[in-house]
């Protein structure tokens, strides 16, 4: 059976090196996270090699943290312009095998959405991920518009995954716990307080009407739902247009029309099963989270469901492969 993943990282050094340390903060230095820096930063080595060992038959890259989205609008292009480069360098000759998300320079968003053409037309990147906040602002701010109607235009969507806290966040959530950074990034990020972020943003753009705006905008976002699987009826009580928000239809109309979710990180089968029986097999992909989860990992819970084989089949490839048009040439 085919086995595509896509929300998959890679964090080359060569980039990460360009920025400042003063920017990256204490962020990605506990040791774990050093420890897992080789297995980001090779695409067609080890990464390879587990796939091929596992049976996955393509993996969808994006940039870990450290991104253009954390420079300036004056440095973040020509970062992104070269960190997209980089990807496409490095995945030459193993296009049947890999592809990737855009890397943006999100502070400057005429920029951004420039580079994201670029990358669908030149390279065959099957749309962006955009990782939490920029500049502490939601995407539903209007100066992201660009961003949102270039992927609505290209029919490719955007991935929303986590990022770091804003500071203002970081000081009244996440301090005063302890010295050790692994505790801080644990609680902070993929602890908890990444998934409760995302699903606040993916709230937020349904109550800013930002759906509606771009009927046509694909969303995902990862983790299994953010946790909004478990919160959707009770949300869906709460947006109800005409209770202030700006969205013309209902939260659960609009989730099964525009948002996708993917397994990344997540392997039992409790929280698969709420996410379908609310978002839908069709709107459900399967990903590892390569590698800060392993692939073993993640074949072995997806060989575990006891689900159809048409439902596994589009949890493995089918949806993906229709979202974002994995089997077609749009170069």
């Amino acid at each position: 059976m085919r086995i595509v993943t896509l929300e998959e990282h890679v964090s080359f050094p060569e980039m990460t090196k360009l920025i400042s340390e003063e920017v990256l903060g204490s962020f990605g230095q506990s040791p774990a996270m050093q420890k897992i820096a080789p297995k980001l930063a090779d695409i067609t080595n080890e990464r390879l090699t587990s796939m091929n060992e596992n049976g996955i038959a393509m993996q969808v890259l994006s940039v870990d943290s450290f991104g253009a989205n954390l420079l300036s609008p004056e440095d973040g292009p020509a970062f992104a312009f070269q960190y997209n480069n980089l990807i496409a360098e490095k995945i030459a000759g193993y296009t049947d095998r890999f592809t990737a998300f855009a890397n943006l320079p999100m502070t400057a968003p005429f920029a951004a959405a420039e580079e994201l053409e670029r990358t669908v037309k030149e390279f065959g990147f099957r749309g962006t991920m955009i990782r939490g906040l920029t500049e502490d602002l939601f995407l539903d701010h209007p100066k992201f518009a660009p961003v949102l109607e270039r992927a609505e235009k290209l029919e490719v969507p955007i991935y929303l995954h986590p990022g770091l806290p804003p500071k203002s966040v970081a000081d009244t959530y996440y301090s005063n716990l302890s010295n050790k950074p692994g505790l801080v990034e644990a609680l902070a990020c993929y602890g908890w307080g990444w998934h409760s972020e995302t699903a606040l943003h993916v709230l937020r753009l349904l109550a800013a009407g930002i759906f509606d705006t771009y009927p046509k905008l694909k969303i995902i976002i990862g983790h299994m739902g953010e946790m909004l699987p478990m919160m959707m009826v009770r949300s869906d009580r709460a947006f109800k247009p005409g209770n202030g928000g700006a969205n013309q239809r209902g939260l659960i109309e609009t989730f099964h029309e525009q948002l996708y979710i993917t397994t990344s990180g997540f392997f039992t089968e409790p929280p698969l099963r709420i996410a379908i029986d609310t978002f839908g097999i069709d709107n459900i992909m399967f990903s590892v989270d390569y590698p800060f989860s392993t692939n073993e990992m993640g074949v072995e819970f997806l060989n575990s469901l006891d689900l159809p084989n048409q439902q596994i089949e589009k949890l493995a490839h089918g949806n993906a492969d229709k979202l974002l048009r994995l089997q077609e040439e749009f170069l």
